[in-house]
């Protein structure tokens, strides 16, 4: 019988080696980069870690809360369920994009005159929700609106005044 010291074993590397990267062009909150980033990489990982946007919060990173809406195209998803490879070339918009200059989008006011907030952490991934409902154009009641941010969820329970927020807004484009 051999003794094997644990001294004579064969050494593994504890070096890992760089995961391959791909890279991608977006256009995010306006401005086009170009990103080398590992397949793998969610869109949320990407925003948060690599661009340094934190305003898309992680909340459960399994699409369930909402915590992480961000519109992609002008259309609302949720950015921990996307790879950031499978979107090349496509305009993101995140709660950092959404203000011109010192203006605040129409909805991002309304968020703060109807006081439609109260921790935060849910605000930026409600505030893309609701803007991307507008951009669908999809909310024609108030059970549309209901039903279309229930993807949101506020561990707050903000939904009265959220409620209104997105109904000012959605009447507001319906007499336009």
């Amino acid at each position: 019988m051999e003794n094997v010291s644990v001294s004579s074993a064969p050494k593994q590397s504890t070096r890992k080696e760089a995961p391959p990267q791909e890279k991608i062009t977006l256009i995010i909150n306006g401005s086009e980069q170009q990103i080398e980033v590992a397949n793998w990489t969610s869109l949320l990982d990407l925003l948060r870690e690599h661009l340094h946007l934190t305003g898309t919060k992680k909340g459960c990173d399994h699409g369930q809360c909402g915590a992480c809406t961000i519109l992609l195209d002008g259309k609302r998803i949720n950015s921990c369920l996307s790879l950031a490879v499978m979107h090349d070339g496509a305009e993101i918009t995140t709660i950092e994009g959404l203000a011109n200059g010192d203006e605040l989008h129409p909805v991002q006011q309304a968020f703060i005159e109807q006081d439609a907030f109260q921790c935060g952490y849910c605000t930026p991934g409600q505030i893309c929700s609701a803007v991307g409902l507008l951009n669908e154009g999809k909310a024609k009641t108030d059970d549309d609106i209901r039903d279309l941010m229930s993807g949101n969820i506020c561990r707050c329970g903000a939904y009265t005044n959220i409620f209104k927020v997105v109904k000012e807004a959605v009447d507001k484009n319906k007499s336009r």
